[in-house]
């Protein structure tokens, strides 16, 4: 059957996307990666460009749990015992012990009484909010929240819907005020690391309005938080936002996939949530779960981050941010300050920041350009990443390039 009318009309949506800064073009494709040596971290391969080496400055994998020998074992002796793939739903036949386990396992992590993973954690939150939210619920979500809540609340139907301003809690409390007497349940959710740039949200005073405001509805004002980029990487013993900032959420969306280096999301909150999900969530009702083998590794690097040596990775960790982050502003480039290894260099120019990540990727450095209208005008910036397996010279070497960019200043 002929589709020549709709790859037209597909052609030209991405001919809109491309003349309006959005398309995101062809993918860098990994084709090798080398382990670290002496004073360098590992370095990466990418097709097309030969045996040139690049420093990654734009992955999600803080900790570096990834690459680490223990992780990788865990999988591979899970995935000999068990197979490949799960076969199956959970609840036809998909259910492992190292599903058991992992969620066990992150529900003591958090300190709450179960825990339940998801295939991924876009999935997680895309079949956590839906079910929470009924035709007697108001949700009131921060403006910055990650495009994962963004749909998440299209799919539900919500009595009302109410959006503040970044991080604003008088507008937070404004938006509670009006939402006193018009619906039974009240759903307050943010990020807890806010992913663009860096930032956090004051999880403690959102709690105390939260906590405030709680008997004015008959079914609760309900905190959600989705703390993926938090979790592993913020906080004193890597336990994310609530951990740093205070405050706890009543359910707690994560990752598996970032600081714990492997694949999958997960929720944490009562057993009553926990059961209620796995009856209500088609996210995880209908999709095949993690492997065996990821569940396995997931557990394995919870283990490590929760030892002495998970200690030091963070410590590690936070010297790295910091010193990354005083090279840029002694370069005289202008930065968000912060904690978490996120770390924006707002060049606040469309034309600039392309030239910028060209320049970067020609030197061996990969970080993440995002320009208007992907951020507002005057926004746009380079974000950085720094992990734990970044070292000192590796961290010089990333500034010995920004400082050799011809647009500085």
């Amino acid at each position: 059957m002929p589709s020549d009318r709709l790859h037209s009309a597909l052609s030209t949506h991405l001919d809109e996307l491309e003349q309006k800064g959005t398309l995101k073009g062809a993918e860098d494709v990994i084709t090798g990666v080398l382990p670290a040596e002496g004073n360098r971290g590992p370095r990466f391969l990418l097709d097309g460009h030969g045996d040139q080496q690049f420093i990654k400055m734009n992955a999600n994998s803080y900790l570096g749990m990834g690459l680490r020998p223990e992780v990788m074992k865990a999988e591979e002796e899970t995935t000999a015992r068990y197979g490949a793939g799960p076969g199956a739903v959970r609840f036809i036949s998909g259910t492992y012990t190292p599903h058991v386990e992992l969620e066990r396992r992150l529900a003591a992590f958090h300190g709450r009484e179960a825990a339940m993973a998801y295939s991924s954690a876009y999935a997680t939150i895309m079949g956590v909010l839906p079910p929470l939210i009924t035709d007697e619920t108001v949700v009131i979500s921060d403006e910055l929240n990650h495009n994962c809540i963004i749909n998440a609340l299209r799919l539900a139907r919500p009595k009302a819907k109410a959006v503040y301003a970044h991080n604003d809690m008088a507008e937070l409390e404004g938006a509670l005020t009006q939402a006193v007497g018009t619906a039974r349940r009240a759903i307050v959710v943010t990020d807890g690391i806010f992913s663009m740039r860096g930032d956090h949200a004051p999880l403690a005073s959102v709690c105390d309005l939260v906590k405030r405001y709680d008997a004015e509805f008959p079914e609760n004002v309900v905190l959600v938080v989705d703390d993926s980029h938090g979790v592993g990487a913020f906080g004193e013993t890597g336990r994310g936002t609530e951990e740093y900032a205070g405050g706890q959420a009543d359910v707690l969306v994560a990752t598996l996939g970032k600081a714990f280096g492997v694949n999958g999301g997960y929720v944490v909150g009562s057993e009553t949530l926990v059961r209620f999900l796995r009856e209500t969530s088609p996210f995880y009702i209908y999709s095949n779960p993690i492997t065996p083998g990821e569940a396995a590794a997931a557990t394995k690097a919870i283990d490590l981050l929760d030892s002495a040596d998970g200690l030091k990775l963070l410590e590690h960790l936070r010297a790295m941010t910091q010193r990354f982050e005083k090279g840029l502003l002694d370069l005289g480039y202008e930065t968000i300050r912060g904690d978490h290894p996120v770390t924006p260099l707002m060049v606040r120019d469309t034309a600039k920041t392309a030239q910028l990540v060209t320049h970067l990727k020609k030197n061996g450095v990969l970080a993440t350009g995002l320009k208007f209208p992907v951020v507002p005008r005057g926004d746009e910036e380079i974000r950085f990443q720094v992990a734990a397996d970044h070292t000192a010279a590796d961290i010089d070497q990333v500034l010995e390039v920004l400082a050799s960019w011809p647009g500085r200043g």
